[in-house]
């Protein structure tokens, strides 16, 4: 049986992507804050680790715990505040920061461990980025800046994991109806604004369940999925 720890599972993308893995009979590993949340999707297969993603210590017992892993999906992170940079305040950045980065850089150092150490050895590591660490939108510096940073952190550990038969590749998702994009389409509407497109969270999913498939001789480095009529390509 393979097997799979995703964090930031109570909600959103990574709640649903672990309702796939589960019902695809992977063995699943759940991590977030919300232990109460996640006690909903408890079943025989899955393993249940209430963690703050930033907490270093918590981090690394969760995957201790769990043991063999085949795949990571670095999924936690927030968006932070929407509004101009002059109007953001310097804890709020920090907060975005702490999780979206620090976060996912204690969830693969946990992992890429794991994995070096395990026999047989070798693993993958999907970390979840977003658009904008190609196209940002309006009022979005907090959450830009750290999926900039994730795709450094993606490219570094394919490159360092390739002497322990670690992958590692970046799914970067635009306008998956999460509560998220449901809480900026909002804000969207408040400013006069039109909505924009948006896609089922259903098709992340089967994305990352594609990506965390492959034989280990093959690895999606990056994959772009998006609402079909978003508008990322082309000029505005």
């Amino acid at each position: 049986m393979k097997s799979i720890m995703i964090t930031g599972a109570s909600s959103g993308i990574g709640r649903v992507t672990a309702k796939h893995f589960v019902a695809q009979g992977w063995r699943v590993g759940l991590i977030a804050r919300r232990g109460e949340v996640l006690n909903e999707l408890a079943g025989p297969n899955v393993e249940i680790y209430p963690c703050d993603v930033t907490d270093e210590v918590a981090v690394a017992a969760a995957f201790t715990t769990f043991g063999h892993l085949d795949v990571l999906f670095n999924n936690a992170g927030m968006f932070g505040p929407q509004t101009t940079i002059d109007q953001i305040e310097l804890a709020d950045w920090k907060q975005v920061i702490d999780l979206n980065l620090t976060g996912m850089f204690l969830c693969a150092r946990a992992a890429f461990r794991q994995m070096r150490q395990q026999s047989p050895q070798g693993g993958r590591i999907i970390n979840n980025g977003s658009i904008s660490a190609f196209t940002p939108r309006e009022g979005s510096v907090c959450y830009t800046t750290t999926k900039h940073g994730v795709s450094g952190l993606t490219k570094t550990l394919s490159l360092d994991g390739r002497a322990f038969n670690i992958a590692c590749g970046q799914i970067d998702i635009g306008n998956a109806r999460t509560d998220m994009v449901k809480n900026l389409e909002k804000a969207r509407a408040e400013q006069g604004l039109e909505p924009l497109p948006t896609m089922a969270v259903e098709d992340v999913a089967r994305s990352v369940f594609h990506m965390a498939s492959l034989p280990a001789e093959a690895n999606v480095q990056s994959m772009m999925v998006m609402a079909t009529k978003m508008p990322h390509i082309g000029r505005g």
